[in-house]
């Protein structure tokens, strides 16, 4: 297809398009991924995350303004949430990002997370291989910040910057819910605040105590003020440093397996789900199942494994 070529060759009007065809499932979009499928793996992915008025936005406008200047080519993916009742802050620090849209090596796009548990659009992989394709050697994914559920930016970034600052009290709440657990560097931001040491020494002891055994993995802790545009750099070159580590010990590949082989769960049980309704169209057969289960006419697992296996005896599934 020629949208295939047009991306390759960095056409940013292609490339949205193809990015408006993955977030509306259109049926061109499997074929446009695999097609271009070869020419990813080369950007490294930043996810930045964190709880909501940390200054996430802002640290991402910084990181750009810093990482332009290594001559990168920077795309920038800001998930947003679907909901119309969401605050205004956070639309007002994307607009601020906005002022970089008109430098052909920055690609901005806001996705709506419709509803997605983890605050990452479902269409959020699908993006990063566009970018990659594209030509995008850095690939940026802000989130929502919604507490424990954002784990899932696991399953897509190859580094995660925990964003945190002082003055807000879930932020304990988080480290203690294990939250912490999928930061790579931690990013304490408005270090110029009041507490923002003590949200770093809280840090400190409780990642002390995680790598007593091996103190060498311990990650990362940066303080810095997004707002000043402070520390930045050092945030940068430690992130740049903290890869170096994990390719030494061998880890770098290993996350990477890692997040391929959760990848490919995802999109098999995509399909099967998408069969399962296309051939037994058990969306339309659930009410009929509720009323057998409250009557006790049927068991869950005997129900299901009979219309599984009368699915798999009767189909020709592909």
């Amino acid at each position: 297809m020629d949208i295939e070529n047009k991306i390759l060759e960095g056409s940013p009007r292609h490339l949205a398009r193809a990015i408006s065809m993955v977030e509306n499932n259109s049926p061109q979009k499997e074929e446009i991924i695999d097609a271009l499928y070869p020419k990813t793996g080369n950007a490294l992915i930043i996810g930045v995350t964190g709880s909501p008025g940390s200054g996430k936005s802002t640290l991402v406008d910084k990181i750009l303004k810093n990482e332009l200047k290594k001559d990168q080519k920077i795309g920038v993916i800001a998930v947003d949430p679907s909901s119309p009742f969401s605050g205004g802050a956070l639309l007002g620090d994307r607009i601020r990002m906005q002022k970089h849209s008109g430098n052909p090596n920055i690609f901005i796009r806001s996705m709506a997370s419709r509803g997605h548990l983890g605050g990452i659009s479902a269409a959020t992989s699908d993006v990063t291989k566009l970018l990659d394709a594209a030509g995008y050697n850095l690939i940026i994914i802000e989130t929502i910040g919604v507490g424990q559920t954002e784990v899932e930016i696991i399953e897509l970034a190859d580094i995660i910057l925990l964003t945190m600052a002082p003055g807000m009290g879930d932020d304990i709440q988080a480290m203690k819910a294990g939250i912490m657990e999928i930061g790579d560097v931690f990013v304490v931001n408005k270090k110029d605040k009041d507490g923002a040491d003590k949200v770093k020494k809280e840090l400190d002891y409780v990642l002390d105590i995680k790598y007593h055994d091996n103190p060498e993995n311990k990650n990362p802790i940066k303080m810095v003020s997004a707002l000043n545009n402070e520390g930045i750099e050092e945030l940068m070159n430690s992130v740049y440093n903290y890869i170096n580590k994990l390719k030494k010990q061998g880890k770098w590949e290993d996350k990477r397996k890692t997040k391929i082989k959760k990848e490919l769960k995802k999109i098999f049980s995509k399909k099967i789900h998408e069969l399962m309704d296309i051939h037994i169209n058990y969306t339309e057969k659930l009410d009929d199942w509720v009323k057998l289960l409250m009557n006790k006419e049927e068991k869950p697992y005997s129900l299901i494994n009979k219309e599984l296996k009368s699915f798999i005896k009767e189909s020709e599934i592909l």
